[in-house]
């Protein structure tokens, strides 16, 4: 019998490790293959220890990394080293609107799915539990993704008929440039229950703060998250090289005669990504409290004022005390009030009321529970943004400044897309599908929201519903944001946000107007350039 098996290459030996610097000489070498609570002891060694990273590898095992954080990190409270220890996760099939408050970190890296490249028709859709109320639920959300794809198609039909395809460009590229844009329309459609998936790579501390914030959420869906973050830090890991560690040992045993070479069982030990950094997360019971009494006490400030009308964007001037602006923060992220409403409301009460309203900021904090984010105050530039969900999803990657966001609702309306240069809706004969599916969405929200509650119907609103958000920073991220977001390959709603950002700078301070490289989003841009 002939053996038609390709025979297989002897492995690789290991690369040489770097040779040691000499004597006198910075050394530099890269690190992988240590597990992240090691590799967050062996770090922070180098304060107590004068080993090298290299001797601390070699010497530790996963149990003296366990007791040495415990001690220090548990006692002590030194929370840096949890900043050592950096972790991937994938969260896969999670709602838009769970997606919103998991990313919402200052200190987070990660990508998600995109509604401009991917059709999210396929994703499907989260639903709370509603009892005898899920089939109306589930109508609702089915009608927003039926009306999803016929402005998405629409769309697309109307800029092939408005773009001639260019003789150099091929079909493909001519059909999937146009697609994309044709679903940043249709996206305004897709309800906050739409299923997305996205990648972060956190540090632990982190990773910690992420999880009691999502344990206290409001939403039965977050707290689960928090959960099952919580397990997947402290169960095994997904390991990329498992499989193929696994198929090997099967094929050659655990010794490879050819070369002796032993396959590493490091390869097909279970691997804790941070289980003693993350097991004792629990939900923020101090945000808790104090999101109820400051809700309580937004209520009773604003009773009986309508919401004003206010503009898409308003940099509101950082005037008045300190203590002003700190009891003005702690409210605006419990009601649906403009900044410059609650403001002048705040501005006009007494001293020792201010000073109340700010003492309820911190009267339920314990010992290492950081203040509310509302307490980072005294940014020169504060822009009071009031724009459709999916364009401050863009919006809300930008950490480098202070973001306070106010609950989900329908009191503000909706947003219709424009685009200039592109076909309007009403021009592709769409605008009465939109706006029929859009009021049809608010109607059910208010409908489940009497019923249910808020939570439960805020997965109902479409990314088109506008939300109110304070960004707070620097002059020198409102120029980032502005000169990154104008850009003509981004999507019109978030370049009107840029554009009115960079306006409001001018006009307050002329003299700073030129250090901005910015596109004028009014102009009809090229819709086959991305």
């Amino acid at each position: 019998m002939t053996d038609n098996r390709t025979a297989t290459p002897a492995p690789k030996q290991p690369a040489e490790p770097p040779p040691p610097a000499a004597a006198g000489q910075t050394d530099v070498y890269a690190i992988h293959g240590a597990d992240p609570e090691v590799l967050a002891y062996a770090m922070a060694k180098y304060s107590r220890s004068s080993l090298s990273m290299k001797e601390s590898l070699a010497e530790i095992s996963s149990q003296r990394a366990e007791q040495f954080l415990n001690t220090f990190y548990f006692q002590y409270g030194h929370r840096s080293i949890a900043d050592l220890a950096h972790i991937p996760f994938a969260i896969e099939r999670l709602s838009l609107l769970a997606a919103i408050a998991l990313v919402d970190e200052q200190r987070w890296d990660g990508q998600e799915r995109s509604t401009r490249y991917q059709n999210f028709r396929k994703s499907g859709w989260y639903t709370p539990e509603l009892g005898e109320r899920t089939t109306g639920y589930t109508a609702s959300v089915e009608a927003l993704f039926a009306a999803y794809d016929r402005v998405g198609a629409g769309m697309l039909e109307a800029l092939k008929s408005a773009i001639a395809q260019p003789a150099e460009m091929k079909d493909e590229s001519y059909v999937r440039t146009l697609k994309a844009r044709a679903f940043d329309v249709a996206r305004y459609l897709l309800p906050l229950a739409t299923n997305t998936s996205l990648g972060q790579i956190v540090s632990a501390r982190t990773l910690e703060g992420q999880i009691a914030r999502l344990l206290a959420s409001e939403y039965a869906e977050a707290r689960t998250l928090g959960e099952r973050l919580k397990s997947a830090a402290a169960g095994p890991a997904w390991n990329v090289a498992h499989d193929a560690a696994r198929v090997l040992c099967e094929e050659v045993g655990s010794v490879d005669a050819a070369c002796g070479l032993r396959v590493s069982d490091a390869l097909l030990r279970p691997v804790k990504a941070a289980p003693t950094l993350v097991k004792y997360s629990a939900a923020n019971e101090y945000s808790i409290a104090t999101r109820a009494e400051l809700r309580a006490a937004a209520a009773d400030l604003m009773a009986g004022q309508p919401i004003e009308p206010a503009p898409v964007v308003d940099l509101v001037e950082n005037s008045g005390s300190l203590e002003v602006e700190l009891a003005t923060s702690l409210v605006y992220a419990e009601c649906h009030y403009s900044w410059r409403q609650i403001h002048r409301t705040v501005s006009a009460l007494a001293a020792p009321r201010v000073a109340e309203i700010v003492a309820l900021g911190v009267k339920h904090r314990g010992r290492h529970d950081e203040l509310p984010r509302a307490f980072s105050a005294g940014q020169g530039f504060q822009f009071d943004i009031l724009m459709d969900i999916g364009g401050f999803r863009d919006m809300h990657r930008h950490r480098r400044c202070v973001q306070l966001i106010q609950p989900y609702t329908d009191a503000h309306g909706y947003e219709t897309p424009v685009c200039p240069g592109q076909p309007t809706l009403a021009e592709a004969g769409l605008e009465q599908t939109y706006t029929a599916a859009m009021d049809a969405a608010h109607a059910a929200y208010r409908n489940l929201r009497d019923a249910a509650g808020a939570e439960a119907a805020a997965y109902l609103l479409p990314l088109g519903t506008r939300v109110r958000a304070i960004f707070k920073m620097d002059f020198a991220e409102a120029l980032y944001i502005a000169e990154l977001r104008s850009g003509v390959a981004g999507h019109f709603s978030y370049r009107r946000v840029a554009w009115e950002m960079y306006r409001a700078v001018a006009r307050r301070h002329p003299a700073l107007a030129g250090c901005f490289r910015i596109e004028d989003v009014n102009q009809p841009v090229d819709l086959l350039q991305r």
